[in-house]
């Protein structure tokens, strides 16, 4: 577009919804895509390397040369292969080659700890890095951010709260911030009481009033841990200590987050929920391009705002915990709550033996400090296993 210098596009998680909706702003901006990647050969995978003939495609997951793969994967493999021949690879070594492409955007729209280390290949190749990706900063914050601290590389959040507080604190300085102040949309259970919750469904705490977001990224929001992973990214991307990074409830989900600076002025971006505008602007800032979104129309919003109920929702509280401790502990919180909330989702544990769950692992596994991304994944796999036998002690006790 005129006026803005845009690099190519590599989009990891490409089936999932960030991925899709970046290669709609890539669509929009007419920006070239260079390279694909996806965990697993599949329909979808094999449908947008179609819309995109001169895309690279990893297929992460995937096992090559027969290594410990089913017969469905390793048709699934062979059929990828046989659609696209040269332009396919597989494997975690060729998703982080993708990565390091140089002179590249890269959206990095992963689930999970698998997204770690393309963050900080991509970072390390100096590109720029549209981060989605939680775990990169919630599991590796401190490798990550010496990453970025290493070369021209940089994060530039997706997430609609944190592009929000980018936004606020362009042409700041870090001494003029007083606080940050992250906004919740409280889940589907605002305003319950603890009790009340003892009984949730798996459909109840997927009905998320606001966003349509995938299974775990819901429950974590009905939990508000999402919000405590916030916090956590909060601290990362902006050197800001935990003491001045606030949460408030604000259902509405249009201020999508505020800075409050030492003078006392406030500054919101606001506008009505679409992550297409967030994606975007990752990849055009410092310029901003038009986005295919209705103007915002203000008299039609209604803003209310009120503080998070920490005693129903402990979640958020540990989050601000595992924070503090710093080192090994977030990469524990994360592992823990992903298993708790895989055991949720299968009917195993109940709504507020998430939180029983991930406290308790946090309280076995004892903290130390994470340099690379082999110790945060040899971390988490510990967690993920501490976290299970403790559902399996909920189970038990239920």
């Amino acid at each position: 577009m005129d006026g803005i210098d845009l690099k190519p596009l590599i989009v990891l998680g490409v089936t999932g919804s960030i991925g899709r909706q970046a290669l709609d702003v890539a669509t929009h901006l007419g920006l070239p895509i260079a390279g694909i990647a996806a965990n697993r050969p599949s329909a979808d995978l094999s449908a947008i390397a179609d819309r995109f003939p001169s895309a690279r495609v990893v297929a992460a997951g995937a096992a090559t040369a027969g290594e410990g793969e089913t017969a469905d994967e390793a048709a699934g493999v062979e059929r990828l292969r046989s659609e696209l021949g040269p332009r396919v690879a597989f494997g975690r070594a060729a998703l982080l080659e993708m990565a390091s492409t140089p002179g590249v955007i890269v959206v990095n729209g992963i689930v999970g700890a698998a997204g770690l280390a393309p963050t900080v290949a991509a970072l390390e190749a100096g590109n720029r890095v549209a981060l989605a990706n939680k775990e990169s900063l919630i599991a590796g914050g401190p490798v990550v951010v010496s990453a970025a601290a290493s070369g021209p590389g940089e994060i530039i959040p997706v997430d609609s709260e944190h592009s929000a507080l980018w936004q606020c604190l362009v042409g700041e300085t870090a001494e003029s911030v007083r606080r940050l102040i992250l906004t919740a949309s409280g889940g589907p259970f605002r305003g319950s009481r603890r009790i009340d919750l003892e009984s949730v469904t798996v459909a109840q705490a997927l009905a998320h009033p606001t966003w349509s977001m995938g299974p775990r990224i819901t429950i974590d929001s009905a939990t508000l841990m999402n919000k405590a992973f916030e916090v956590i990214e909060a601290h990362y991307l902006y050197a800001i200590p935990y003491e001045r990074i606030d949460v408030v409830v604000h259902p509405q989900s249009i201020v999508h987050s505020l800075v409050e600076f030492v003078d006392g002025t406030v500054k919101a971006e606001l506008g009505d929920p679409d992550m297409r505008v967030p994606i975007q602007y990752a990849i055009t800032y410092p310029a901003r391009a038009p986005a295919p979104v209705p103007s915002f129309d203000l008299t039609a919003a209604s803003l209310e705002f009120e503080a998070p109920d920490r005693a129903v929702f402990p979640c958020l509280d540990l989050g601000y915990t595992a924070g503090r401790a710093g080192g090994s502990a977030t990469a524990v919180l994360n592992a823990a709550d992903e298993i708790a909330v895989a055991a949720f989702l299968e009917g195993r544990i109940s709504f507020p033996a998430i939180a029983a769950v991930v406290a308790a692992t946090l309280e076995h596994i004892p903290v130390t400090t994470v340099g690379t991304v082999d110790e945060v994944l040899a971390i988490d796999e510990e967690a993920r296993k501490i976290a299970a036998e403790y559902v399996e002690i909920n189970v038990q006790a239920g």
